[in-house]
């Protein structure tokens, strides 16, 4: 029989014990192990059995046991220091504070961080992959070092999927339904009691409407929209049903809520609570774009508003907006079609009031290469924000080539998007073994220094650190062997032919990890190229290797899936299961024991089509190895003696041969440098080169891999100075009238700038180093005035095409004025270096507000 309602009954805590309910309702516990103790100590047994979930274990202890540790002195001492521990992590000034918001004390009173997915914990399931984890690690290391972020995001009715196989390893999807009374967050309420709630005008209809969820991540309020709402029509009840999924109409009503509603999520909260209202928007991918849109409504057409013109509050919203884009290829942005965009934001639609073809504009390919019909969510993140980044040097590099075409006027080099590294939470990766390994050494673990940890590497004893790292690697076998023996049995295996699992993977055998989104450029199978070569490698009777894959294929990617089915066809044979394992269901519970249990780490992407790849960020944390190709983070961070390089054959075209040789350079490295290392031992069954390169990858790539340095980065780099222009702006908006009206005019204008004339001297025709070269440029600046513009000299070595590399600006200053708005600007500059050297002038716009000189995408250079 089927219910006809279903409802969670809450538990009631006897007063002694009630500060574990707002433990449990604080997602800190998933990054402190003190405080999971806690929970351990109600009842070891349902602990596991909820998959240290706190708020299902409360829910499953009975009222006696409830009445027994009511009465245990020792358990309410323990419970009363986590609750004075969590008073104090929620309210002791923290580095934000001590610096004063950042470097210079110019920090932003609080942050919105917007994104579409957010992997805190495995007990709430609101994350698909590196995007989700990205974003979960943020808003934790945020709130280890006291950054104000306040995270807005969906909170999805089934999550992404959980994923199984099919007796022929074929990937199946299920959605279980989650219910919010049996996650850890608390619903938003008005002073009356009544459900806090958003709505968006739709088109033609109803307004969509959601309620607001808030988890706690430590300090960090993090909000999430559920359309689960009586009064929606069952269309907008699914619009957060699950992540990534339906159609493109369905995903922009998803973006539509992010944005939008998030942007008035935060204004109900900080209305309801009075938490401080960001000052600083950060739109983590395209996703939430809109909120730009919503943030120009407010301030051109709400009645609440200042009443501003749409240039003007652009200029607002753009100020105090960054923009971080993640996806290295075109196909990963959402790009929607134009018309359901102008139905979307129709006179009475989801901006009313906001002239529909300015929010077309917006997201136009409007450039080279472009598609007209299309409307690009990442293009208009970008045109909405004055600050942008990518999330690895290298990411930067390639995004700045994916975009030039917004400032075809510049280089490549000089589009202005950045890059901040991305980094992990280190107290959510690293295992609990590994920080108690650095206590014995006098490392405090919760210290905010974490200089400490990476000064005692070389004075823990080898033997300690080998003994911990086969704790770490059995643990991961155990927890392999019991997925195994789970996965197995929903594939329909008997129990009479599981007697092998007992002896899959082995503690004491050198253990390579690989847990990627089954997407094609990531290519799960490499490994897989020459099957006999692997076998010999996984089999070597003295130096065996074993492989522990996992990774989720999207549910509409066949051709992922066909990798994954690859791959567990080849980890079914009978001569190599022991060695080869693929686990299902790859998630934060599964990833927490894998990278700790990992010797090495492997990434063999197709170089540079990864972005960032921050797995590889939390095995060197616990002391694992790298064996990756030069992308991401590891073509920056990667110094020849903190793991490998895979050699890559970058040039050739045939895509099977470029995968035959690398697969060959893989197999090489494993068999010639990685097995025979890990295996080369002394006296007392310690290897002691490879712990070398253990050390040495702490130290050199501990201090930098850490999320906090991240965020830190973030403060410094981009949320101070968003601050900071916003402020200047925003006082009583004069500012931004002024610098709107300025864009204006110099754009107009621009038409009628030239360099008519250069000329240098002092360098002969045989100029040698040191020699001062001096440059005068004769101007045209029409009816702006030397005050609107820069002259700058651009300089560097050329190749035989005379293209300018490497190149440096110097500044030519104002010498003298003539009639019609002509000018001469005089300079010098120092032949530093021998070799090839040219330069060339040009002007840009200047204004003290302008975030790099490519913003208004024009410039002036000599012509013929």
């Amino acid at each position: 029989m089927r219910a006809i309602r279903r409802f969670t009954v809450r538990p009631v805590l006897p007063p002694a014990l009630a500060a574990l309910n707002d433990l449990a309702l604080n997602l800190r516990w998933s990054w402190h192990p003190p405080t999971q103790d806690v929970f351990a100590a109600v009842d070891a047994d349902l602990w596991e059995q909820t998959g240290h979930d706190p708020v299902r274990l409360l829910g499953a202890v009975g009222r006696e046991r409830f009445e027994q540790l009511a009465a245990d002195e020792t358990f309410l001492a323990d419970l009363a220091r986590a609750e004075a521990d969590l008073e104090t992590y929620l309210t002791a000034p923290r580095w934000y504070q001590r610096s004063g918001g950042g470097a210079d004390g110019s920090g932003p009173r609080a942050i919105g961080y917007f994104s579409p997915e957010f992997g805190i914990t495995a007990v709430l399931p609101q994350y698909s992959g590196g995007l989700g984890i990205l974003a979960g690690d943020h808003l934790k290391a945020a709130s280890d070092l006291g950054v104000p972020i306040i995270g807005v995001g969906l909170l999805y009715r089934h999550g992404y999927f959980k994923q199984s196989l099919s007796r022929e390893g074929w990937q199946q999807e299920t959605y279980p339904v989650l219910d919010p009374d049996e996650l850890p967050i608390s619903m938003l309420r008005e002073p009356t009691g009544e459900p806090a709630t958003v709505s968006i005008a739709m088109p033609g209809g109803p307004d969509l409407l959601a309620r607001i969820w808030v988890a706690s991540v430590g300090r960090v309020p993090l909000l999430m929209l559920d359309t689960d709402v009586e009064g929606n029509p069952q269309q907008y009840v699914d619009v957060t049903d699950r992540l990534y999924g339906g159609n493109s109409e369905h995903r922009l009503r998803q973006e539509l809520l992010l944005g939008i509603g998030g942007v008035r999520a935060l204004r109900a909260f900080s209305r309801i609570t009075g938490h401080e209202a960001p000052e600083v928007f950060h739109t983590n991918e395209g996703h939430a774009g809109f909120l730009g849109l919503e943030r120009i409504r407010e301030l051109t057409v709400d009645p609440a508003g200042p009443a501003l013109d749409f240039d003007t509050a652009l200029e607002v919203g753009r100020a105090s907006t960054v923009f971080t884009t993640h996806t290295p290829v075109p196909a990963g942005i959402d790009r929607f079609p134009r018309s359901l965009v102008a139905q979307y934001f129709a006179d009475s639609g989801a901006c009313p009031g906001v002239p529909v073809e300015r929010i077309l504009a917006l997201g136009s390919e409007d450039y080279e290469g472009g598609d007209p019909a299309v409307f690009n969510m990442a293009v208009m993140g970008f045109r909405l924000a004055q600050r942008a980044n990518g999330v690895s040097q290298l990411h930067g590099q390639v995004s700045r080539g994916m975009f030039q075409g917004l400032w075809p006027a510049f280089d490549e080099a000089e589009v202005p998007i950045g890059s901040i590294t991305n980094g992990v939470h280190g107290p959510t990766w690293v295992g609990r073994e590994v920080f108690e390994l650095a206590a014995r050494a006098g490392v405090a673990p919760d210290s905010e220094h974490v200089d400490a940890f990476w000064d005692v590497v070389d004075s823990i004893p080898g033997e300690a650190v080998w003994a911990t790292k086969r704790v770490l690697r059995q643990r991961l076998v155990e927890d392999a062997r019991r997925r195994l023996a789970k996965s197995w049995t929903k594939r329909g295996a008997a129990s009479a032919e599981l007697a092998w699992i007992d002896s899959a993977l082995d503690p004491d055998v050198l253990t390579m990890g690989f847990a990627r989104r089954a997407a094609s450029y990531k290519r799960l199978t490499l490994m897989m190229r020459d099957p006999e070569r692997l076998k010999r490698l996984l089999l070597d009777p003295a130096r065996p290797v074993q492989l522990v894959i996992a990774g989720k294929a999207h549910p509409a990617d066949d051709g992922g899936k066909k990798l994954i089915q690859d791959i567990v066809r080849l980890s079914d044979d009978p001569e190599i299961r022991h060695r080869i394992v693929f686990l299902p269901n790859y998630d934060i519970a599964m990833a927490q024991p894998l990278y700790p249990g990992c010797d090495v780490w492997l990434n063999n992407p197709l170089r540079p089509y990864e972005a960032c790849g921050t797995s590889g960020m939390k095995a060197a944390l616990n002391g694992g190895l790298n064996l990756s190709v030069l992308d991401g983070w590891w073509d920056e961070w990667y110094d020849g003696d903190n793991g490998w390089a895979i050699p890559t054959a970058d040039g050739v075209e045939d895509v099977d041969r470029r995968d035959d040789l690398e697969a060959a350079a893989l197999y090489d490295l494993i068999e010639n440098e990685v097995a025979p290392r890990f295996y080369d031992v002394d006296a007392s069954g310690v290897p002691t080169r490879w712990l070398e390169m253990v050390r040495h990858t702490l130290k050199s790539l501990g201090p930098k891999v850490l999320a906090t340095r991240m965020v830190r980065d973030y403060v410094r780099q981009l949320y101070a100075p968003a601050a900071a222009t916003a402020r200047a702006l925003n006082s009583d908006y004069a500012g931004a009238v002024d610098l709107a009206a300025w864009k204006r005019r110099v754009l107009e204008s621009w038409p009628g700038v030239r360099v008519e004339h250069v000329e240098s001297s002092g360098v002969g025709d045989s100029p040698e180093v040191g020699a001062l070269m001096s440059t005068r440029a004769f101007v045209a600046l029409g009816s702006l005035s030397p005050e609107d513009v820069e002259v700058q000299l651009v300089h560097g070595r050329t190749t035989a095409e005379d293209e300018l590399l490497d190149t440096r600006t110097s500044l030519l200053t104002l010498a003298e004025s003539y009639e019609g708005g002509r000018h001469r600007f005089d300079g010098a500059v120092a032949l530093d270096s021998a070799g090839s050297f040219g330069y060339t002038v040009r002007v840009v716009p200047r204004h003290e507000l302008l975030a790099s000189d490519a913003e208004l995408g024009v410039v002036a250079l000599p012509t013929g």
